[in-house]
């Protein structure tokens, strides 16, 4: 069995692999459970993907015969990165771009990760990662239009707000809520015509939200960023 982690500001996804099939996932609330989980799990390999407890920390903990890896930019990628700037890309950005290269070999693919930030990431069907967009999520946009203005009020998000606010509220959950989906449809759209045979893999926190909102039709990954951390991770142990 192979292990890959992904551990974020708050917490901590962890999966086991057998190859390519996903075994088993976990999912920790904080790193004491990471330590003690890792202390008793005996693995073949291991790849940490980590924004938060730095990663040669976290391989410190682990029970692995073979390879410990931490996901950085000089770490192989079976993607040809083709972003200009790749030691500021983010390392779920990264594994997302992979994930779609093991669910699409061979296919212009476009990863939407609905999270807190939408991120866009663009693999084409020569496997090159070229980049793609950020843009605010859902609960950004309410906070900032609370925080950098006088009056309006922090309001929640609504799963499904009409075109017409009748009220301060309805409206601003009308123009973050309804924005979004024609923001998030129009970048898919254009990708669209510029490459033919496009996969759209959503994933993130926010998938259910898009999931039945958007023209264009997707493939939904919930463990995207696990499945393109073990194709990294078997790239790199060769098998």
């Amino acid at each position: 069995m192979n292990l890959v982690i992904d551990q974020g500001n708050t917490r901590t996804k962890a999966a086991l692999f057998a190859g390519p099939k996903l075994q088993q996932k976990f999912l920790f609330p904080s790193a004491t459970e990471v330590k003690t989980f890792l202390s008793a799990t005996p693995v073949e390999n291991i790849l940490v993907s980590s924004v938060s407890t730095p990663a040669d920390e976290i391989l410190d903990w682990a029970n692995a015969d073979g390879k410990k890896l931490s996901l950085s930019p000089q770490l192989p990628l079976p993607v040809k990165n083709k972003y200009a700037t790749p030691d500021t890309l983010g390392v779920d950005r990264i594994a997302a771009a992979c994930g779609a290269l093991e669910l699409f070999p061979g296919q212009n693919c476009l990863v939407i990760d609905a999270g807190t930030c939408i991120n866009f990431e663009f693999l084409d069907a020569s496997g090159n990662y070229l980049g793609g967009a950020i843009s605010p999520g859902i609960k950004i946009r309410f906070e900032a239009m609370h925080k950098f203005t006088a009056r309006l009020p922090l309001v929640s998000p609504a799963g499904q707000a009409e075109l017409i606010g009748d009220n301060t509220e309805h409206c601003m959950q009308s123009g973050v809520m309804n924005g979004v989906i024609e923001e998030v449809s129009g970048i898919v759209a254009r990708y669209a015509q510029k490459f033919p045979n496009l996969g759209v893999i959503l994933c993130g926190g926010d998938a259910p939200f898009f999931e039945n909102k958007l023209k264009h039709s997707i493939f939904v990954a919930p463990d995207l960023v696990l499945i393109g951390l073990n194709r990294i991770l078997r790239h790199n142990v060769n098998f």
